[in-house]
């Protein structure tokens, strides 16, 4: 597992349903080594902080084997950074990756999985689709924001070591497919409130489920 490429943004407006507002979410790659700390990437933008970003959503983690079915099934190559992703990796191991995963970063950044990325309308007019949200959720291939844990450089080239939690808890897919349905199934929303997930996904599952834990 390595990390293909480091991509942040600078503020850009786009037009949101006749609105202009500004987003952080085209992300291009960087050039060499950048700073990520406990906010996220050196000269990064965020700009929605009641969804984004924190210390719980610091950085954004999206894998080239996901891009690689979406390039097949869109028919079309797709670069490092379109779907807002901080760091391109080259695989997240099949997919299964859990909330409390941690990944090492050149043997010394330290990053904790904390919870799947999901889409927003900034997104879906960025792609263009007024129906990729929806192609997005089907697809069940969310990314997943970290915490860090242990600040440093991070480059592209760099390798990474995936370190899996021993508890059993939720998976990013498993949460990923809940948030999207009609009800919460109590199993799950019991095991992701159980583990060190972000901040604002422990907010809204407990409000979908009614669970306090």
């Amino acid at each position: 597992m390595k990390v293909l490429s480091v991509n942040t943004a600078s503020p850009q407006i786009l037009q949101v349903g006749g609105k202009a507002v500004t987003t952080g979410i085209f992300k291009n790659p960087r050039e060499g080594a950048v700073l990520l700390g406990e906010l996220g990437l050196e000269g990064d933008t965020i700009v929605n902080k009641k969804v984004h970003g924190g210390e719980d959503q610091a950085i954004y983690l999206y894998s080239a084997a996901d891009y690689a079915w979406w390039a097949a099934q869109l028919a079309k190559d797709i670069v490092p950074g379109t779907y807002g992703e901080n760091l391109t990796v080259t695989d997240f191991h099949g997919g299964i990756l859990r909330v409390g995963d941690r990944l090492l970063i050149n043997g010394q950044v330290l990053l904790e999985v904390t919870a799947p990325r999901v889409p927003c309308v900034q997104f879906t007019t960025k792609m263009g689709d007024n129906l990729f949200a929806k192609k997005f959720v089907a697809a069940q291939r969310p990314g997943a924001y970290a915490r860090v844990l242990v600040p440093g450089e991070v480059k592209a080239g760099d390798d990474i070591v995936w370190q899996p939690t021993d508890e059993d808890y939720a998976t990013i897919n498993e949460i990923f497919v809940e948030w999207h349905s009609k009800s919460w199934s109590e199993v799950i929303a019991t095991k992701a409130l159980n583990s060190p997930i972000s901040k604002i996904a422990r907010r809204i599952i407990q409000e979908r489920s009614g669970l306090t834990l």
